[in-house]
């Protein structure tokens, strides 16, 4: 454990010293994170104007909802979406070699090599909404409510670099997966919009068990506002659990079939 944070401490500290070669493209993805969640605001508030409640949901719960998956998404920026992203193009390319003969874990190195602190502010500017919905909804925060959130939030954020790492791993088995991935960001952009107590049926089944991106921001805001059940919570946890599971061992079978194509 020790080595591995080492590790990731010299990743940080070599992606730091490439950002600064390229100072201006260093809020990059801030900026570019920052628009869509401004849009998803105005859009919102639109909506407000002529409704009281969407799904039962209040505006101040949904501004806590935007905030919370914002803060998930800039988290995955900020620590691992760089790094898996490029996953099958080093897969198909053959430069996944180089990280098997390293001696340290491939995934690891993967998922930490581009930490991008760019994204970092976002991670503020979600908060600040996520306040805001709070003050707008009369929660009545504490601090081991916050704490709780946080918690929640950080899980739902492992859970998204779960599906995410299910995603780039299936050019293991593809040669062409572009659809799936595009699939994919149209998904996690639906959700964005969406709070995961709307879907029924076989909606609930897909985005709430298949594919989880309905209970991602769902779940935190329930548990901000008092609305989150026990069996609501042990789904969370057994759901991020699972998840990260399978994770884990669909990478390491999908190494398990990787030939070289380098050559």
């Amino acid at each position: 454990m020790i080595a591995n944070l080492k590790f990731i401490a010299l990743l940080i500290k070599l992606k730091l010293s490439h950002m600064m070669v390229f100072r201006l493209s260093f809020f990059g993805a801030f900026f570019s994170d920052a628009a869509l969640f401004v849009m998803q605001l105005a859009a919102f508030q639109a909506i407000y104007g002529q409704v009281d409640a969407i799904g039962g949901w209040s505006r101040g719960q949904m501004l806590i909802f935007i905030g919370t998956f914002s803060m998930i998404n800039g988290l995955s920026m900020l620590i691992c979406f760089f790094g898996i992203v490029n996953i099958p193009d080093k897969i198909r390319g053959g430069d996944l070699d180089l990280y098997l003969t390293k001696p340290v874990n491939p995934l690891l190195r993967l998922t930490f090599e581009n930490i991008n602190l760019g994204s970092a502010p976002l991670l503020f500017l979600s908060g600040g909404i996520v306040a805001h919905g709070a003050a707008v909804e009369g929660a009545a925060v504490t601090m081991p409510l916050i704490l709780a959130y946080s918690a929640l939030t950080l899980l739902m954020a492992l859970l998204y670099y779960d599906i995410d790492l299910i995603m780039r791993t299936l050019p293991f088995f593809f040669i062409g997966t572009n659809a799936i991935n595009r699939m994919t960001d149209a998904l996690v952009i639906l959700n964005f919009r969406v709070p995961g107590v709307i879907y029924k049926g076989v909606f609930k089944v897909l985005f709430w068990f298949v594919l989880p991106y309905g209970v991602m921001a769902t779940v935190p805001t329930q548990a901000l506002t008092g609305a989150l059940t026990p069996l609501g919570l042990l789904y969370a946890l057994g759901i991020v659990a699972l998840f990260t599971a399978f994770a884990l061992r669909f990478w390491r079978f999908g190494l398990s079939r990787y030939k070289s194509a380098s050559s």
